[in-house]
């Protein structure tokens, strides 16, 4: 007898998770195409050249260490010049060489750590627009889920709301710059209206490397690689013998 009640249980629990299925299978989805975003969003072209930015920076320091340090290897091949050097000048002359080498090596690790750790700042911050955008997007057109298409095998063009999230994003995009002009406007007048200050005691010190440094790993993700500290001043040229 319990069998027998058994199965209108069941067959009832069946037709309603099948009823449940349905409904979830319902639901209307959007589809953003991440790639597409990166390249044409307001957002994702200033974020792409301020990371052109700190490339073609650090990459300019590593040609101008390079170039000093041909000039300083052509030195050293040139045998009439290095019998017109003394053997300190000549010492000095390769601990510069060696010096140099071992800069390029460092400039050449920190711009692969600083596009790295730039990169991903990147990402994660494209990811959180897209995210705001994406759910205005999906209040405005009644949609209950919005995808990245990566996440798809297959997806209905008709779905796809990359153009909308982008256009949502641009919008954002400007509010964001039209308030950070105002808002350096507001300072500039506020500076422009203070009154200088009187008589200050020590003139300030330019900030050392190290103090670049530290200030720079408080700042925006972007903006604290942008400035970089550049090699040593060339040094004189060593001093000749004197020819007797």
């Amino acid at each position: 007898m319990k069998k027998i009640y058994f199965i209108p249980i069941l067959i009832a629990s069946l037709l309603g998770f099948g009823k449940s299925y349905a409904i979830d299978s319902r639901a209307l989805i959007g589809i953003v195409n991440f790639m597409t975003v990166i390249t044409d969003s307001k957002y994702g072209k200033n974020e792409q050249e301020q990371l052109e930015n700190i490339k073609k920076q650090w990459t300019t320091l590593i040609e101008e260490t390079d170039k000093e340090l041909k000039e300083v290897s052509d030195k050293l091949e040139d045998q009439d010049y290095l019998d017109g050097l003394s053997p300190e000048a000549e010492d000095e002359l390769k601990a510069k060489k060696q010096n140099l080498m071992q800069d390029i090596s460092k400039y050449q690790n920190q711009l692969y750590q600083i596009m790295n750790q730039a990169n991903y700042f990147f990402i994660q911050k494209m990811s959180q627009n897209i995210s705001v955008a994406s759910e205005k997007v999906a209040q405005d057109k009644k949609l209950d889920v919005v995808l990245n298409k990566e996440a798809c095998f297959y997806s209905n063009p008709k779905i796809d709301v990359t153009t909308l999230v982008i256009a949502e994003m641009d919008k954002n995009f400007d509010k964001e710059t039209s308030k950070n002009e105002k808002e350096n406007s507001e300072k500039g007048v506020a500076n422009q209206n203070a009154k200088p200050p009187v008589a200050p005691a020590k003139t300030p010190v330019e900030p050392t490397k190290e103090a670049a440094k530290s200030a720079d790993s408080k700042t925006e993700p972007a903006k604290k690689v942008a400035e970089t500290a550049k090699p040593n001043e060339t040094k004189a040229e060593p001093a000749k013998k004197e020819v007797k």
